[in-house]
């Protein structure tokens, strides 16, 4: 295993054929300001630049003790669903976020902390892998494997993919300050949104509600004054959704409401469930879920993780629904497996979801969703 710590020959060293590679990586990596496209071509550069077969980066969560996203290159649609899961960091993925400096392999098995590969994973033997690091934490470890022109990795190998990682730090630095400019462009297009329909669309819909009010008045046939007030009715209740819809405008994307956290969960799971989970919303939930945030954060972020180790799912909704009479009702299903016959060894989720509901006054069960797969539904009330 190599370290920083070994003398090893500086990228000047690597001739200038290797080194108009080393510049073409850094150039491809600053391409793009999207960061999920970034965080591709990163992997993607580092695998051609080493001629590694594989390539991968994993993404630490917010802890830095797992990883959260596993972005890969060499592996076909088919080999990564039979794999299943995506890593969490164990082995010698694991010894790469508790000791982050470059580590090289010339037999990746014959190392004290090989963890082995699950089921239907390709064979790997030559192994090298680097953090990166951004603004003097680590973000993530580019892991590449099996070199295709050698047996090994050289420590000339070691150097370009380290000076890669340096630039692939500014570039994914960009991508996030792109991104927050983004969310902020967005966020000022979502409160113009808002005072339109405030001051425009409502005072429209008032104005007619009102004026089929006055018509009614002046009808001579019951069922015409029915058909009529049920026109209100639903100008009534259109204008109660308008409201809600504006609450969520306004505040969406400041990162302090029930929404936001929600959003930003489903976010993260996408690396470990391998698709997108469909989020909705009913209601003003930030208003009424304000006291419950963090109880609702947990449960989400618990049930996610159930599925993504459990399910076997290949589609997952999470929809937040405030009812009228100040309830939060959240729901998590899957169209996995369907719930366990029997509490898995060792696993405390589901009791520390029940208790977090139980201390909040509400309530959770687990079950077989409507459609098959796993239904976890919480109910908390109002709030104080």
């Amino acid at each position: 295993m190599s370290t920083s710590d070994n003398a090893h020959p500086s990228p000047e060293q690597a001739g200038p054929k290797r080194l108009r590679k080393l510049l073409d990586a850094v150039m491809s990596v600053s391409t793009d300001l999207e960061l999920s496209a970034v965080l591709q071509r990163i992997v993607e550069s580092a695998a051609d630049l080493v001629d590694a077969r594989y390539g991968a980066l994993g993404v630490l969560d917010e802890g830095g003790g797992e990883l959260s996203e596993f972005i890969t290159v060499g592996l076909s649609d088919e080999e990564r669903e039979a794999i299943g899961p995506l890593p969490h960091g164990r082995g010698i993925l694991g010894l790469l976020i508790l000791e982050p400096r470059p580590i090289r392999l010339p037999v990746l098995q014959e190392h004290a902390d090989s963890y082995g590969f699950p089921p239907n994973h390709p064979p790997m033997t030559s192994f090298l892998g680097v953090p990166i690091t951004v603004r003097g934490q680590v973000f993530g470890n580019l892991y590449l494997t099996d070199k295709t022109s050698a047996e090994a990795f050289t420590d000339i190998d070691e150097e370009l993919v380290v000076s890669l990682a340096s630039a692939a730090a500014v570039a994914i630095e960009n991508a996030r300050l792109h991104g927050r400019l983004s969310e902020m462009v967005v966020l000022e297009d979502r409160e113009r949104i808002a005072r339109d329909l405030h001051d425009s669309v409502i005072q429209r819909l008032f104005a007619v509600g009102l004026s089929l009010q006055g018509t009614a008045k002046l009808a001579q046939r019951d069922d015409i004054r029915l058909r009529i007030q049920t026109a209100v009715d639903d100008l009534d209740q259109t204008v109660r959704e308008i409201r809600m819809a504006i609450f969520g405008l306004e505040t969406t994307g400041r990162g302090h409401g029930v929404r936001d956290q929600v959003l930003s969960i489903t976010r993260e799971a996408v690396g470990s469930l391998g698709f997108e989970p469909h989020v909705t919303f009913a209601g003003a939930v930030d208003a009424i879920g304000a006291s419950h945030a963090d109880d609702v954060a947990a449960v989400v972020r618990e049930a996610l993780s159930n599925v993504a180790r459990h399910a076997g799912a290949t589609d997952v909704s999470v929809a937040l629904t405030a009812s009228d009479e100040g309830e939060l009702i959240v729901t998590v299903a899957d169209n996995g497996d369907g719930p366990a016959a029997a509490p898995r060894p060792g696993g405390h989720g589901l009791q520390n979801m029940a208790t977090r509901a139980e201390k909040a006054g509400g309530t959770v069960s687990v079950g077989p969703g409507p459609s098959g797969g796993t239904q976890v539904e919480m109910r908390l009330p109002p709030g104080p």
